[in-house]
């Protein structure tokens, strides 16, 4: 379903309509970008997709939903970075009426009875992707009608997305459960036939917003699992390293094959269990890791620690972009490509970040040779 190869994704990018975006994304046929897996594993950065769109004259406000949904990935970047570890946890307070750390079995067994939740569940599994808003339906389903916390769910819908990017991820499922935000998201039975084009009626979501946030937890919701994640990650074999060379690490989130592209350098694809084990991902997103990192010339796969990779090289030479999943790293930590560079730290709210990132956007979109005053 998704295209590996460099020159395709660039492809993608082009195509992209902002305006046809905007008026259609909430739909399951909307003309969504699926860029976001590529984006996720730093291939292409947000800065990449929006320029194409800010250099070709659009009104502002016909491109502000799309652009906005750009800010949001980066939000949570920034999130992650002021926050680490603590978006593992509720970040602004506790989930309110929990009842379970464990998720509903069938949500698991894509039988929770909605039928376009279940659809969506079987979609994933086979192809590591599922639409933004089917993302919400189901954690809304899961955190707040099952009443489960929304960190085991979380774990699991990232082990199988193919854009798996712990920040979005993680912050979105707190955002729905009311964990990172002022109040908990709620989709009743109308809702989901409006945006999913069923016509589903008398399910336990067919009422209104007021009863769902009242009733007792479904039956067919009550019964949990408990679920062991793991990653199998491919046999570690030798590789062929040149101390005397740089060496620049690529890791599940840069898989950029134009990063120091001009040197030459050993070009190291990095995969440490130790990541795997507090992340796991499922082998469809490892098979795909394997198969965008074929676009970095001469690139070659290192299963270990990155302690025991800086052994077998010229530790002082190591190149890699910051993360925060790879704080750990020694070397030289090269900045990643970010649409609103100079929007930077913690902002308890994505209204106060997009406030500023508003005015940075101001000042690209008047750089550009077709520049008009697009923002009053």
């Amino acid at each position: 379903m998704f295209a590996t190869e460099y020159s395709k994704i660039l492809q993608l990018v082009e195509a992209v309509n902002p305006v046809k975006y905007g008026a259609t994304r909430n739909y399951i046929d909307g003309a969504v970008t699926q860029l976001s897996p590529y984006i996720s594993r730093g291939i292409i950065s947000v800065k990449q997709v929006a320029q194409p769109v800010l250099s070709k004259g659009y009104n502002f406000y016909e491109i502000e939903t799309f652009i906005k949904e750009l800010a949001w990935r980066e939000y949570f970047q920034q999130v992650w970075i002021a926050k680490g570890n603590d978006i593992n946890g509720d970040l602004k307070q506790p989930q309110a009426n929990v009842e379970t750390h464990s998720i509903p079995a069938t949500i698991i067994n894509h039988n929770t009875g909605i039928s376009a939740i279940d659809n969506a569940i079987k979609s994933l599994y086979a192809t590591g992707y599922m639409h933004n808003h089917l993302r919400m339906y189901v954690a809304s389903l899961t955190c707040n009608i099952a009443r489960s916390h929304w960190l085991a769910p979380a774990q699991w819908l990232y082990y199988h997305l193919l854009d798996a990017d712990w920040a979005s991820n993680a912050l979105s499922w707190q955002w729905v459960a009311g964990s990172f935000s002022s109040k908990k998201y709620y989709a009743n039975q109308a809702n989901i036939n409006t945006f999913c084009y069923t016509s589903q009626h008398n399910t336990f979501l067919d009422t209104s917003y007021e009863h769902l946030q009242k009733m007792a937890i479904p039956e067919i919701l009550t019964a949990t699992t408990n679920l062991s994640l793991t990653s199998n990650l491919p046999k570690a074999v030798p590789c062929i390293l040149d101390k005397h060379l740089p060496t620049c690490v690529y890791n599940f989130y840069n898989l950029d094959c134009n990063w120091l592209n001009d040197i030459e350098a050993n070009r190291i694809l990095l995969l440490e269990p130790s990541f795997f084990k507090q992340y796991p991902v499922s082998d469809n997103t490892i098979e795909f890791v394997l198969s965008l990192s074929k676009n970095i010339k001469k690139i070659q796969v290192f299963v270990g620690e990155f302690e025991d990779l800086a052994l077998q090289v010229d530790a002082q030479k190591i190149h890699f972009k910051e993360h925060p999943a790879n704080r750990h790293y020694t070397g030289t930590a090269h900045n990643r490509t970010w649409l609103f560079e100079a929007v930077s730290g913690y902002y308890p709210s994505f209204f106060k970040y997009w406030k500023n990132c508003e005015k940075q956007l101001r000042q690209i979109i008047n750089s550009q040779p077709s520049a008009k005053n697009y923002i009053t």
